[in-house]
């Protein structure tokens, strides 16, 4: 597989993935999986696509990733991850499809509003 970069986004976090056989080593911005991400669900979220298809220990992970939150880092890496194992194999694309994996989640941060202490929020109505 090529060096060739793919994006996966969530909220505001980007994330810049490159896969190449290897021993399944992930490395986040220059730091080890489990050294980026704390939490054991964010670790697994990012090698879910590997485990969905069976391919644990195969590839290394390069990923490049800003913005956002840590929950949000994570799916955008998974998301990236699942988009350059398709372009490897169509096969693969059912099962991640099937998983939500290459869904892009649309939901974002609504903006605040004049005029109002958030989005939504009102300040408190006096009658009097």
């Amino acid at each position: 597989m090529s060096d060739t970069l793919f994006v996966g986004r969530r909220k505001t976090a980007v994330a810049r993935v490159a896969l190449r056989p290897g021993q399944g080593k992930v490395t986040i911005n220059g730091r080890e999986l489990k050294v980026y991400f704390a939490q054991k669900t964010q670790q697994d979220d990012v090698i879910a696509p590997f485990e969905k298809l069976e391919l644990e220990g195969r590839y290394d992970v390069f990923a490049n990733v800003n913005g956002g939150g840590s929950a949000g880092q994570a799916e955008a890496i998974r998301l990236a991850i699942s988009r350059a194992l398709t372009s490897e194999n169509e096969d693969y694309r059912s099962p991640l499809k099937q998983e939500g994996y290459l869904k892009r989640d649309p939901r974002m941060v609504e903006r605040k509003k004049y005029g109002r202490p958030k989005a939504r929020k009102r300040f408190q109505f006096s009658k009097r």
